[in-house]
């Protein structure tokens, strides 16, 4: 399936169960693993279990692939690998400690000069 149109039904699906802060990342230049990080928050470990879930049903229905999920047990963090597309459904408490947002949305080379230029003030 296309990266764009999985995006898309991905943030659709994360909208439909109320999913807040919705972030699209595009990470084509920054790694060969996947194109596009989905960071979303839930406000319980039932929302985000829930929002998983119905990423995982309407990536199904659309023809698309679910290669795994991770941490359903807690619902804190749950992840949703689609392969071009990895979903991070996140508590905002998990979310503001992890960061992923900085971390993904720097190139590497940035990376290294914001923290050159940390370590001399």
């Amino acid at each position: 399936m296309d990266t764009r149109k999985l995006q898309k039904i991905v943030v659709a699906a994360l909208e439909e169960i109320k999913g807040k802060d919705i972030e699209v990342i595009n990470t084509t230049r920054l790694t060969a693993m996947f194109d596009r990080i989905v960071i979303c928050s839930g406000d319980s470990n039932r929302q985000t279990r829930s929002l998983a879930r119905n990423v995982q049903e309407k990536v199904r229905e659309a023809g698309g692939q679910v290669v795994s999920v991770e941490g359903e047990e807690t619902g804190e963090w749950v992840l949703v690998d689609l392969g071009d597309v990895v979903v991070h459904v996140m508590q905002p408490a998990i979310r503001a400690h992890y960061n992923l947002e900085e971390l993904w949305s720097a190139t590497p080379a940035s990376r290294r000069k914001l923290a050159s230029a940390q370590a001399g003030d």
